[in-house]
């Protein structure tokens, strides 16, 4: 019994730490801000995305509220005629500049080569870099909305995470756990105020930097090997003294990250390895979720069928708290909880066995991504 209290416990100042940040210190950008002074550059990375960049970049031409707007769309050697698509839509629009970009030399990964190639390409008279990729759709005020949020914010990067669209029972299982981890387990506040690189969070979805902030940082050059290019830039970005700042950009925008499970499973597996770092570590973490989230429901049953009701009653509230936990981020940032929440036991296991594969395909030297090694 005083391992299931003990659990319990956890679980409620968890969930009361998700409510707190999800209520009080989550920043969420206006609608319709004013509109932009500034020249602002948004970055387009492309590497065979023939399939779904004409939403992208029709929602990028589309903005408002930024008239000085920039858009540099590169193609990193796509071989499924994505830079016909983008020529096909961008017209003569004078905004628009498509590059062609080189490959990735030794020690550097695709996606911080072409979003490196993108920065210093850009207009220099943009004092501002919105990083774009493929899969997200902007609503026609999100780059006004999310750079005067960095202004106010008085930030160097600031992190709109979009709301993950979900179709498929994967998307629906694992997708939602991206906010509830960080909502659960991230103090918001701590982390703006902070100047520890360890406490820092991003999403290269969709991501806005001061341009000499960005400098400052040594920019995708400082992360040219990381796999998680979108964090450790934000811990550059804090090494160089600047500080950051994460955003609900549900309302801004919107992402469909992978078609289906075979893209969902392998995108997990070439980047989990390198979010929990040494196998110790993840261990650790995987065993202290499964133990607060996986195992109450089963702990329930077991102890009604031995007759403990009050070890049953107590476990079942462990597990609708991990479940309260999901309905609170899934309202915050606009993603699906009913009833989906109800299966976040099942959630946090599919996440352990990702990550255990992510281990195993990392040993092995078999992390690929889009055709190219990330290991």
């Amino acid at each position: 019994m005083t391992g299931v209290l003990a659990l319990l416990l956890a679980a409620a100042a968890l969930t009361g730490h998700t409510l707190v940040n999800a209520g009080r210190w989550l920043r969420r950008p206006a609608d319709r801000p004013a509109q932009v002074t500034e020249t602002v550059a948004v970055l387009l990375p492309l590497r065979d995305e023939a399939q779904r960049v004409a939403p992208c970049l029709g929602a990028l031409l589309a903005q408002r509220g930024v008239p000085r707007l920039r858009v540099v769309v590169l193609d990193d050697g796509s071989t499924d005629g994505t830079a016909e698509v983008v020529r096909a839509l961008a017209g003569d629009d004078p905004r628009v500049t498509l590059l062609a970009g080189a490959a990735p030399p030794p020690g550097w990964l695709g996606k911080p080569h072409a979003c490196w190639q993108l920065a210093t390409r850009a207009d220099p008279a943009a004092t501002v870099l919105v990083f774009v990729d493929a899969d997200v759709v902007l609503t026609p005020h999100a780059v006004a909305a999310a750079v005067t949020e960095l202004r106010a914010a008085r930030v160097a990067l600031l992190s709109p995470y979009p709301r993950i669209l979900v179709a498929t029972v994967a998307d629906r299982l694992v997708q939602p756990l991206l906010q509830w981890l960080w909502l659960t387990f991230l103090p918001l506040r701590a982390m703006e105020r902070s100047a520890r690189p360890s406490l820092a969070a991003a999403g290269g979805q969709f991501m806005v930097l001061d341009r000499a902030g960005y400098e400052r940082a040594g920019g995708h050059a400082a992360v040219a090997d990381r796999i998680l290019e979108d964090i450790e830039l934000a811990r550059a970005v804090k090494r160089a003294g600047g500080r950051i700042a994460l955003a609900d950009g549900s309302r801004l925008a919107t992402c469909r990250m992978y078609a289906d499970w075979a893209q969902l499973r392998d995108g997990y597996s070439k980047s989990l390895w390198a979010s929990f770092g040494h196998p110790g570590a993840a261990a650790a973490v995987l065993a202290l979720l499964l133990l607060l989230y996986t195992a109450p429901p089963l702990v329930a049953l077991g102890a009604l069928a031995a007759g403990t009701p009050a070890v049953a009653a107590a476990a079942l509230a462990t597990y609708l708290l991990g479940v309260a936990g999901r309905v609170v981020t899934g309202r915050a940032t606009g993603g699906r909880w009913w009833p989906d929440a109800l299966a976040h036991p099942v959630s946090v296991a599919v996440l352990g066995w990702l990550t255990l594969r992510s281990y195993h395909l990392r040993k092995r030297r078999r992390l690929t991504w889009r055709g190219r090694p990330v290991s």
